[in-house]
């Protein structure tokens, strides 16, 4: 016999006006930390760890809570202003289309970048390696760098009108660790799989396979993360 899903059950994250992230749905909850070159260049994800969270949890969004990720309603005592003023028409709306790929066509969506880093090196990055992208490994180099970006800002086809290819991710939320010259920092909150997100505001909110969710409460660009925390000296862990 046939199942059907109870969407009262469906995983989603609900933002909670000037409060906290709500997950619902049993989202699995893992902690990842970037790995980097001895140059500081981010260059992929490592999973540490799984956290326990149950079927539903409540995610800090303000910064302040002495109980991270999970919320202790600091929000309430520190007046947090948790307005939502991310971009709500689609990504494709917005993509700049990088000039000069050969059998590769990159585009990046600016306004949702969290600044993680992997779209480049010391050296060069992903817009100056475009002119050698006749050369396989040159392609597969950039492709790797773009689908290790957890906002989803940068995204590739191999031939134009060609739809964007995107990395087979699990349903989950990942608490992140990003590695700075201060040191470790936690980074947003990095969302995959296709997880919906309801925005408090009412308005529309595109449902992608990467995103990355503000939880310094500092962000230009609520819920989503804008790169914010990596000027925060307070988010250096230990």
């Amino acid at each position: 016999m046939a199942t059907t899903t109870d969407p009262k059950n469906a995983r989603r994250i609900i933002v909670e006006k000037n409060g906290p992230y709500i997950v619902k749905g049993g989202v699995p909850l893992v902690r990842k930390r970037q790995i980097v070159s001895e140059y500081g260049e981010p260059l992929t994800w490592e999973k540490t760890n799984e956290v326990e969270a149950g079927k539903t949890y409540l995610l800090c969004r303000c910064g302040n809570s002495k109980n991270k990720p999970f919320c202790d309603d600091s929000h309430l005592q520190v007046n947090f202003d948790g307005a939502e003023t991310a971009p709500i028409t689609p990504t494709i709306e917005r993509q700049e289309l990088y000039e000069g790929g050969t059998h590769l066509v990159v585009k990046r969506d600016n306004p949702i970048c969290s600044e993680a880093g992997f779209c480049g090196t010391r050296l060069t990055n992903i817009q100056n390696m475009l002119k050698d992208t006749s050369e396989p490994a040159v392609r597969a180099a950039i492709i790797g760098m773009i689908e290790r970006c957890p906002s989803g800002s940068f995204t590739y086809s191999i031939e134009p009108g060609d739809a964007d290819i995107e990395p087979d991710l699990p349903q989950q939320i990942a608490l992140t660790i990003e590695i700075t010259d201060d040191g470790p920092i936690e980074g947003p909150l990095w969302v995959t799989g296709n997880i919906v997100i309801e925005r408090a505001d009412g308005q529309p909110f595109e449902t992608r396979n990467r995103v990355t969710l503000c939880n310094c409460g500092e962000s230009k660009i609520k819920p989503l993360c804008d790169g914010t925390h990596r000027e925060l000296k307070n988010r250096v862990i230990g």
